[in-house]
């Protein structure tokens, strides 16, 4: 086992206290604006529903709409890391799985709150095109990263956020300076990347969307499991369902 240093595991802690504050916050933000409109709550309401100041607001989020779009902005730089680090017989497919298997575990601990959120956005047309640009810079950091885990030596560039660090080094993300990006410029990003990128977000959409409404006995990274499943076998179709077997795979009795 690596040994940890005190001044690591100092660092740690400090880690996790600024993910419980943004998360306090994020919440906070998330069902105030259900009960009452995000463009009817103040940062002044979310930061006393936390229990902070607005000074310390502004610690985490640059604007009013940020605590709303970007709960957690550094879970791409994660998904990255952990692509990044896996091991090299993994297909990029199953690193990708993998990756995104292990942050849709938090979604389900916080499914209420990322469920409000969802609402929220329907009823804020803005905050869902700020969050769809954000989407779609995460997806071609996500592209790029999977080209240069193909082709370390390939034309992909450098990896997005691809130091020691990441983005998780500060409280903010660059995120959102990076949503503005003009596509033009990963066109030496091949097809392959851009595909699996993109469909590894359609994934957990459908994944989240199927446990939302059918509440199966199955967390979501098992469900979102199970769709790569069936992306990993070319998307056959499923063998048709007869009157003596049930959806589960189990017979009736007689």
């Amino acid at each position: 086992m690596q040994c940890v240093t005190n001044k690591g595991a100092g660092a740690g802690l400090r880690e996790r206290k600024k993910q419980a504050t943004r998360a306090a916050l994020s919440e906070a933000a998330v069902r105030l604006a259900a009960e009452h409109g995000a463009e009817n709550v103040t940062v002044e309401a979310i930061s006393n529903a936390a229990g902070v100041s607005p000074r310390t607001f502004f610690n985490y989020f640059d604007s009013h709409d940020d605590v709303f779009v970007m709960m957690d902005p550094d879970v791409g730089e994660r998904v990255r890391r952990a692509i990044r680090d896996a091991p090299a017989e993994l297909s990029p497919l199953d690193a990708v799985r993998e990756a995104m298997a292990a942050e849709l575990a938090e979604v389900e601990l916080r499914h209420e709150v990322w469920s409000l959120r969802a609402k929220v956005f329907q009823k804020s047309p803005h905050l869902l095109a700020r969050g769809l640009g954000l989407h779609m810079a995460e997806e071609r950091d996500l592209a790029r990263t999977i080209a240069r885990r193909i082709d370390p030596d390939g034309p992909g560039g450098p990896d997005v956020h691809g130091g020691p660090g990441g983005s998780s080094s500060g409280t903010r993300s660059d995120s959102a300076a990076s949503a503005g990006a003009d596509p033009c410029e990963d066109a030496d990003i091949e097809l392959y990347p851009r595909l699996l990128a993109a469909v590894a977000g359609t994934a957990a959409r459908v994944a989240i969307e199927h446990w939302y409404a059918h509440s199966p006995p199955l967390t979501f990274p098992e469900i979102f499991r199970d769709v790569f499943t069936h992306l990993s076998a070319g998307l056959p179709q499923p063998p048709a369902q007869t009157d003596d077997r049930p959806s589960d795979g189990r017979t009736t009795e007689s």
